[in-house]
């Protein structure tokens, strides 16, 4: 019984020296019911290369639900700390209550039992006066160690953060989903914050880590690639001879379609994880949407010449017999040089949308006005929805004039154009219908479209993808976000 004994403390002592030095085993420790896939443990290696300060800057971009957080915003910290308890560490999000929520999940680890035998000398200070910080930190934004320098604090996306420096800022997922990704503002106001704020706290040996999944190609990863040196992480070697301000990007594709690497060696068309995201689920999802399957699941986001929409649109021959709705979205110009953008369709049970009629013109709206009017009453249609923007008021109120038959609505959209443009594409291709000679029929509408490209502002003119995402909005949702209605 004793040599039992022995031999259990024995291996027991071996597995505690192994999770004090090294990354995937403090994982295995701290959470013994962690799965840790042939891609996992390259992935704990690499950001237990950058926990020793052997990698200064690293950034990965890795596909959702893969388990990127769990290993750099939960188990990392925790393990830099248990290294060195003066350590000063940062942690951001999209939002401070995720953040938080980081926070308080490295707080979990360091408080448990099988922490503690790891690394007695890192505990946290807690004030035992409030039962909802019982046994953490005295608030789940910023936990410090018991008499030593070390700290972690928790900041969402363009808030402030405390005047001390920091050794090691942790950027998870700055943005929620592609409308924040898409939107332009979003995406300058990310960047000015990690320029302005991020950069300030740091210093001469600072450690910076993004973990992203990727939306946009110009998101706050692709903006400093074209700033800073970035080098591809293809081997191991490489985590000890790049340069200290040089950037190592390690991209992992869902599907393996690049080259094999010492640091991914999966053959062509292999999955990352099988066992949780299949080659069959994955191609599934990529069916769905090519362009943002790449983004997300690839880490590539589109190419600059990338087309949006493409030639992928429906058509149609004869119009459904289960119409329940004939209706009008129109878009009047803002510019001299834009276009008024007028598209009559119906909806058929299910939600699919058919284009029957199109007034895509340059002309005044002393032209446009009548135009309008009568191409509502041919094509029979009850309800029309016009954009107030740019004189849209004085417009609906004309086209209510001369169509008395049709309920006219107008209304203010605030959305951010860009963003909902590209984000509600895949929508707007599997959705609308179009009649199968419309090229001939619209040719003006059919070439814009088509040749619109994903990078947003190459496009001369967005007033067609602009009402065709209106469409799809309004027929998604009776209250579309960003429209507040005005009057009729």
């Amino acid at each position: 019984m004793r040599e039992i004994e022995r031999t259990y403390l024995l291996l027991r002592e071996q597995k505690r020296r192994a999770a004090r030095s090294n990354l995937g085993d403090f994982a295995k420790w701290a959470m013994p019911s962690i799965q840790l896939t042939p891609f996992h443990v390259s992935y704990y290696r690499v950001l237990d290369a950058f926990a020793k300060g052997r990698i200064r800057k690293l950034m990965v971009s890795i596909p959702p639900q893969h388990g990127k957080s769990l290993g750099s915003t939960q188990l990392l910290p925790a393990f830099m700390l248990g290294l060195d308890p003066d350590l000063h560490i940062a942690i951001a999000s999209y939002s401070a209550a995720l953040a938080s929520k980081f926070n308080k999940r490295v707080q979990r680890i360091i408080t448990d039992e099988a922490y503690t035998e790891l690394f007695p000398g890192t505990t946290l200070k807690s004030n035992s006066t409030s039962p909802r910080a019982e046994g953490y930190a005295q608030t789940f934004d910023l936990f410090e160690i018991v008499d030593r320098a070390g700290f972690q604090l928790a900041a969402g996306r363009e808030g402030a953060l405390t005047g001390n420096e920091v050794d090691c800022f942790i950027l998870d997922d700055l943005y929620k989903d592609a409308m924040e990704a898409n939107s332009p503002v979003i995406r300058e106001n990310c960047w000015e914050w990690y320029t302005s704020v991020v950069k300030t706290r740091l210093h001469n040996g600072s450690q910076e880590l993004m973990v992203f999944t990727r939306w946009h190609e110009d998101d706050l990863m692709g903006t400093i690639m074209k700033h800073e040196p970035v080098e591809e992480l293809r081997s191991w070697e490489q985590l000890d001879t790049t340069p200290a301000d040089r950037w190592l990007h390690l991209n992992l594709e869902a599907i393996k379609e690049s080259e094999a690497t010492d640091i991914d060696p999966r053959e062509q068309g292999e999955a990352l994880w099988p066992d949780r995201h299949g080659v069959e689920l994955l191609n599934a999802k990529r069916r769905i949407d090519r362009l943002q399957f790449d983004c997300m699941y690839q880490g590539r986001p589109s190419s600059k010449e990338g087309l949006l929409y493409g030639d992928h649109f429906r058509t149609y021959s004869e119009l459904p017999a289960d119409i329940v709705r004939r209706s009008n979205y129109t878009d009047t110009a803002d510019t001299g040089d834009d276009h008024l953008c007028s598209i009559c369709y119906c909806t058929d049970k299910v939600g699919n949308i058919y284009v029957t009629d199109v007034l895509y013109t340059q002309e005044t709206m002393e032209e446009t006005e009548p135009a309008t009017a009568a191409m509502l009453k041919r094509s029979g249609t009850l309800e029309a929805l016009i954009e107030s923007n740019n004189g849209g008021r004085g417009f609906a109120r004309a086209v209510q004039r001369l169509a008395p038959g049709v309920r006219v609505e107008w209304f203010h959209q605030n959305g951010n154009k860009e963003a909902r443009i590209l984000t509600n594409a895949q929508a707007v291709v599997s959705r609308i219908y179009f009649p199968e000679d419309w090229k001939i029929r619209w040719e003006r509408l059919h070439a814009h479209i088509t040749t619109y490209k994903r990078l947003f502002r190459a496009n001369r003119w967005h007033d067609a993808p602009d009402v065709l995402t209106g469409i799809v909005e309004r027929e998604m949702t009776e209250k579309a976000k960003g429209i507040r209605h005005i009057g009729y």
